[in-house]
């Protein structure tokens, strides 16, 4: 059972490694642009200036937090609890590989990055006989 905790726990750190490199990148390219537009365009209100950041920036919080659940369940938690937070934070880890592909047609990293975490959280999953 190492192999298959090493497996959850690298896919997290690949997680939260890819969370915190994007929410840097998305604060860069594309929040701190926005917030110099909006706030010399009176068209954007301060609802929507306020909400922007947020919103560019919730898969961020989820891929990081993912990633530290998927290192603590590799290293704390029952066989049932890791099955659970593999399930889902492999859920939303998969849904930004495919989309992220889709989006860019391959010509992003992240795609890459998210499918070889999937990858670990299946390996560790399946392999551990869950």
């Amino acid at each position: 059972m190492v192999w298959q905790n090493a497996a959850l726990g690298m896919a997290g750190v690949i997680g939260a490694g890819v969370a915190v490199f994007h929410g840097i990148l998305i604060q860069r390219l594309m929040v701190a642009p926005f917030e110099a537009v909006a706030m010399a365009d009176r068209r954007f209100s301060g609802t929507t200036r306020r909400l922007v950041a947020p919103l560019l920036h919730f898969s961020t919080v989820v891929w990081f937090l993912g990633g530290i659940a998927l290192v603590f369940a590799a290293n704390v938690l029952d066989r049932d609890a890791r099955l659970a937070i593999s399930l889902l934070v492999g859920g939303t880890y998969l849904f930004g590989a495919v989309f992220n592909f889709w989006a860019t047609h391959g010509r992003h990293p992240g795609w890459m990055l998210m499918a070889a975490a999937v990858a670990l959280i299946a390996f560790g999953t399946i392999a551990s006989g869950v």
